[in-house]
């Protein structure tokens, strides 16, 4: 297993600077990571794969080393930039990771630049399955300084904590946020920034969401030429499942995969409830 990482950069096609790092050795595999995330996030599961890949792990725009999101944001600009790392490092690979996954599907529409993908739990807006009509209260508790109430208000939409949160009331959410919060702070490591730090790129995910929403199925991806493994696992939000199943049944050269027990964190590095080994373990039996 690799541990040292060396950084570099890219330049995307409207001039923005995509910062990232660099380990292991082996055939070029790229992980994009997803929401309230930077490329940190996933560093564990890359040095799990280390000793047969080189890895990438790019902070996407906005966070990190990154520039910044610019005033023409969009899933385009975002699959641009994964494009001009593709283009730079050689790599043929990608894992894409939540929202992340979004961004790798449409680079592979739009590319030819990758032979294999590895798409992780994309949170795919199907014919409703997961609305984004809470994004401008979102906006407006960010505005006002409160990140507390809008991590709560993305949590609740997402639903991306424990099922007893969806009958918890909200000030009662909001004090464990607090405390969740204070001790994130006191304990930050790994180059990943904090909760508040991040709050406010949840917009712009949850943008790429409401571009690429379907109103059933989505066709579109039928002419992905990639092999594209779907990861999920079985203790995810249903959307999540939807997501996954109307990918399964329109991408020509897909296979399926749930992995029994593990949430939507699984990805994550272990101080996050992360499963790296578990995860490495799928990734490398497919890219084989």
């Amino acid at each position: 297993m690799t541990t040292t990482t060396t950084s570099g950069d890219v330049t995307s096609k409207d001039g923005t600077t995509i910062g990232y790092h660099r380990l292991g050795r082996g055939p070029g595999l790229v992980f994009l990571h997803g929401t309230m995330q930077v490329g940190r996030s996933q560093i564990e599961l890359a040095q799990a794969l280390s000793d047969d890949f080189t890895c990438y792990l790019p902070d996407r725009r906005g966070r990190g080393v990154s520039g910044p999101y610019g005033p023409a944001y969009g899933v385009e600009r975002e699959a641009e930039d994964l494009h001009a790392l593709l283009a730079a490092t050689g790599a043929r690979y990608a894992v894409g990771i939540s929202s992340g996954a979004i961004i790798a599907l449409r680079t592979a529409l739009t590319s030819a630049a990758l032979d294999k993908i590895v798409l992780f739990e994309p949170p795919l807006d199907i014919a409703g399955s997961n609305p984004t009509d809470w994004l401008p209260r979102f906006d407006r508790e960010i505005a006002a300084g409160d990140t507390t109430a809008a991590l709560v208000t993305g949590m609740r939409a997402t639903r991306m904590g424990p099922p007893i949160f969806t009958m918890m009331p909200r000030f009662l959410l909001e004090w464990l946020t607090v405390l969740a919060q204070k001790g994130q702070e006191k304990a930050a490591a790994n180059g990943e920034p904090t909760f508040d730090e991040l709050a406010p790129t949840l917009h712009y995910d949850v943008q790429v969401v409401a571009e690429t929403a379907t109103a059933g199925d989505p066709v579109a991806y039928r002419s992905v030429d990639a092999d594209v493994l779907l990861l999920g696992g079985s203790r995810s939000p249903a959307y999540l499942r939807t997501a996954l199943d109307a990918l399964e049944r329109v991408l020509p050269r897909a296979r399926r995969v749930e992995m029994a027990g593990l949430g939507h964190s699984a990805t994550c590095n272990a101080d996050r409830r992360g499963r790296p080994e578990r995860v490495a373990a799928e990734i490398r039996e497919f890219l084989a």
